[in-house]
């Protein structure tokens, strides 16, 4: 027997980003997991130096759309949710040059004709905002027409990606 468990073991928690949430940690018993991603745009972020994760759920692309919405709740959209997840996740010691990103979601599932195109507008702002910072996205999982659910483990840096199609795993460390 290799010794007693872990006490994050015994106690994991899950902790649920919704629509126009972010959630940053570093703490070794929290998965952060955001579902039913549809035009929405989820970006995973993992420093496995300083084991501090993050996931952002991104309705819409630009907060010029909505200035006070923005205000209020930033994270719904791009160009104001991915500078402040950043942010957040350097107050946790993680560092710019070891952020290993992650981007799922951006799907066309209205059916008929998306007059509007919000999962194609969100990936390009979210590449704008990502390129903007110079981060590198070793994964991503984007456009088609399939919801996605999302999870990221803290402690490992795994990430569990679930379509219809069936459930992929890989890491970010």
């Amino acid at each position: 027997m290799s010794g007693a468990p872990q006490a994050h073991g015994l106690f994991r928690q899950n902790a649920v980003v919704g629509v126009g949430e972010v959630a940053v940690s570093n703490n070794a018993g929290v998965t952060l997991s955001t579902y039913a991603l549809g035009s929405c745009i989820a970006v995973v972020a993992y420093d496995r130096v300083a084991q501090a994760g993050g996931l952002i759920h991104i309705m819409l692309p630009d907060s010029s759309l909505s200035p006070d919405k923005a205000e209020r709740q930033p994270a719904m959209f791009a160009d104001t949710g991915l500078p402040l997840m950043f942010r957040n996740l350097l107050g946790l010691k993680a560092e710019r040059s070891r952020l290993r990103i992650f981007v799922a979601g951006g799907a066309s599932v209205i059916s008929g004709s998306d007059m509007f195109k919000i999962g194609e507008r969100n990936i390009v702002a979210v590449k704008k905002v990502i390129n903007a910072l110079a981060l590198p996205v070793v994964k991503a999982d984007i456009g088609g027409v399939n919801n996605r659910t999302v999870h990221l483990n803290i402690e490992t840096g795994a990430v569990a990606l679930k379509t219809a199609a069936g459930t992929s795993k890989f890491s970010l460390a």
